[in-house]
């Protein structure tokens, strides 16, 4: 066992499938000899080499194109985008050619590539180094879009995706990096599942669903909840925004009768409204009140001002206001 911070069990997964597997390699801005804008790929460049942790151009177009190409070729790329903000260069990629490319074959060719990308507020980045986003790519079929929340799964999934055949896109939130810490084995073959969200907690009264660093946020509210007012809330843990695990959220529903949903991204068209419209749709018998989303307003951009990125971002005390009033119905 070995206790490990979330970007340090990025750090191990990226180490352990070099080992394990002499096609993947890791490109981006930075990752070589710098070891990343966050030190995520530190020590690497050392141990394989600039072959293999190859540092590029500030070109995020051409790193993922770069990266599309290897992953025909048969090799397992792993580019990074230091932050999901300067993304958009490299659009046409990810969802004209990697999402598309084994549809439009007929399943004859494949795209394993795993995109890990940096997102998320509350580090005072400004509105160029702040942004969330993931709901463009969730949008996107073709897709396997990850936030994972833990530690365990921060290694356990990156491990996962970097094995499967289809492109998967790791959003990694910055909060997490150095915040939280947990005990992992030391395991070669410690993966996570892909497709399946996870309950964090167990609950009778509310189910509320988030990804992560809301998730850490909410298991936070979900304790102050129980202690102070004594609702149960069971938190559900998204985790995989592509394709959506529909049926671990309507199973809680079905127990306890209520929903929120929380999440960083806009409110408008978020990956809460999804959430919300498959309650709606499939569970509207179980609902006992409305349901109800806490998320980021809709406004351009995170603002660089604290006072005005803390009222953008969500945080325990609202997330246990909404809870609040949602068990008043």
């Amino acid at each position: 066992m070995a206790l490990l911070t979330y970007i340090g069990a990025i750090t191990q997964a990226l180490e352990e499938e070099m080992r394990r597997d002499e096609r993947v390699f890791i490109l981006g801005e930075d990752v070589g000899v710098e070891g990343g804008v966050f030190k995520a790929t530190k020590g690497l460049y050392q141990e394989f080499g600039a072959e293999r942790v190859m540092d590029t151009p500030l070109a995020e177009g051409i790193i993922i194109s770069a990266a599309i190409g290897a992953a025909m070729a048969g090799l397992r790329p792993v580019p990074e985008i230091q932050f999901v903000d300067f993304i958009t260069p490299a659009m046409d990629a990810i969802t004209q050619q990697a999402a598309k490319l084994r549809y439009r074959s007929g399943g004859s060719q494949t795209c394993p590539f795993t995109l890990r990308v940096c997102y998320g507020g509350g580090v005072g980045g400004g509105l160029y180094h702040s942004q969330t986003n993931t709901t463009w790519f969730a949008h996107e079929p073709g897709l396997v879009v990850v936030a994972p929340g833990t530690v365990a799964d921060a290694k356990g999934m990156l491990k996962a995706a970097i094995r499967q055949d289809d492109p998967v896109i790791f959003f990694e939130h910055k909060k997490l990096y150095r915040s939280i810490k947990e005990e992992l084995p030391d395991d070669m073959d410690f993966v996570t599942d892909l497709f399946k969200a996870a309950v964090r907690r167990a609950g009778k009264d509310m189910t509320l669903v988030s990804y992560g660093w809301t998730l850490q946020l909410s298991l936070q509210a979900a304790e102050r909840l129980k202690t102070e007012k004594g609702v149960e809330v069971e938190v559900v843990d998204l985790r995989v925004l592509n394709p959506l695990d529909k049926d671990t959220i309507l199973e809680s529903l079905a127990k306890t009768g209520r929903l929120l949903i929380v999440h960083e991204d806009h409110r408008t068209l978020g990956i809460g409204a999804e959430i919300a419209a498959i309650a709606a749709e499939e569970a509207f018998d179980c609902l006992d009140a409305p349901i109800m989303r806490l998320a980021a307003p809709d406004v351009p951009a995170i603002p660089f001002s604290a006072p005005l990125e803390k009222f953008y971002l969500p945080s325990v005390d609202k997330i246990v206001e909404a809870a609040t009033r949602l068990m008043s119905y």
